[in-house]
């Protein structure tokens, strides 16, 4: 693996990625669902938006901190849940929520994670915020009750996996589980195939039954088997008289949906089209966002995802209306490009680039954003 001294921001990582991971492992991260135009969406979303900067402030301390009625951060940014994270290195799990911990940044762990949730707590020191899919057999109180006990602070239910995305690009390099590995692997990635030879088989552990799948599985399969119960609003009422702690839906996109879930004492919303990988036909979250703010939702209730590859994008999603902005691909790339070393760098990156941002556009407050820029 190279110094990291090249790399700059997502294409680098991107690209260093490409050529550390096989090309099947590659395409599971980096693809999207159908022909992968709700993943161009995204992107277009941000770079199509502009902001216009506002001179004559005082943006010597720029402070990226923010707070919440659910919690604080050090910044408006955490890391997504990105499930089979074990594609890429054995501990890729323990290294996302240490790096997240120590930036004190939000971390939240995927229901298809491949380490436990209390082994991760126990690595980086912090209970993550936990991901849930309601199970196909509808039974979701043993494993809610399960995330409590572990210390989690935050449940965020995903609501747009009724069904698994149709992502062709896994379909035609047949991924399946166990990942079958040969000699190309041992030519081309060697140091990949290494860490996977020393760490252990690949796993599911927050996902209660998924051990008695047969060999040969693909990831499809799996999805459809262990997270494709349908959650209704009467099931998002029932966790939410059940959980304590502050409850999130993600995967929410329409405006009525939104206020339906505050309704119900929903948190906040995570708007999101799960990075393109679910339905190709979904609008660009960006642009939910700001339908949502037209209709009152405020910044505190609404985190957004999808397409985000920059502190501009960030504060792009600020100024949007969001409050907070989560990133899945890049760090998945940071951690195939450089190791823990990678999502480090990747989260200093963003640290300086939203600073800069933020001084080049006349703002020096997250909650001055919208504020200062206007609409």
């Amino acid at each position: 693996m190279k110094t990291g001294s090249h790399l700059h921001g997502f294409a680098d990582f991107r690209e260093q990625a490409r050529r550390s991971l096989p090309v099947r492992v590659f395409d599971f991260i980096d693809g999207g669902a159908g022909d992968e135009a709700g993943m161009a969406r995204n992107r277009m979303s941000y770079r199509d938006r502009t902001l216009t900067p506002r001179v004559g402030v005082d943006v010597r301390d720029v402070s990226l901190a923010c707070a919440f009625p659910w919690g604080r951060a050090a910044a408006p940014f955490g890391i997504a849940p990105v499930g089979l994270t074990g594609l890429i290195h054995p501990q890729a799990d323990r290294m996302l929520a240490t790096a997240a911990a120590r930036a004190n940044i939000p971390y939240i762990v995927s229901a298809c994670a491949n380490t436990s949730i209390e082994d991760i707590a126990h690595a980086s020191g912090r209970a993550p915020w936990f991901q849930f899919y309601m199970p196909s057999s509808g039974r979701w109180e043993p494993l809610i009750r399960r995330v409590q006990e572990a210390g989690c602070p935050t449940l965020v239910l995903t609501l747009d996996a009724a069904a698994p995305g149709r992502r062709l690009r896994d379909l035609r390099n047949g991924l399946s589980l166990p990942l079958r590995t040969g000699l190309r692997d041992l030519l081309r990635n060697p140091r990949w195939l290494h860490d996977q030879k020393r760490g252990p088989p690949l796993g599911f552990p927050n996902l209660p039954g998924a051990e008695s799948l047969s060999r040969g599985t693909s990831f499809s399969e799996l999805m459809a088997s262990q997270t494709g119960g349908a959650m209704s609003w009467a099931d998002i009422a029932r966790i939410r008289a059940a959980w304590p702690n502050t409850l999130m839906v993600k995967g929410v996109m329409d405006v009525r949906d939104a206020e339906q879930a505050l309704a119900l004492g929903v948190d906040a919303i995570v708007v999101s089209n799960h990075g393109g990988r679910q339905l190709d036909c979904s609008p660009a979250p960006l642009h939910a966002v700001e339908g949502m703010v037209q209709a009152g939702v405020r910044p505190e209730a609404l985190l957004v995802d999808s397409g985000v590859r920059s502190g501009e994008d960030i504060v792009k999603a600020l100024h949007a209306g969001a409050g907070m902005v989560l990133l899945g691909r890049a760090f998945l790339f940071a951690l195939a490009a450089e190791g823990p070393q990678g999502v480090e760098r990747l989260i200093q990156q963003l640290l300086a680039e939203t600073r800069t941002c933020m001084r080049l556009v006349g703002t020096a407050r997250i909650e001055d954003i919208h504020k200062t820029l206007g609409s």
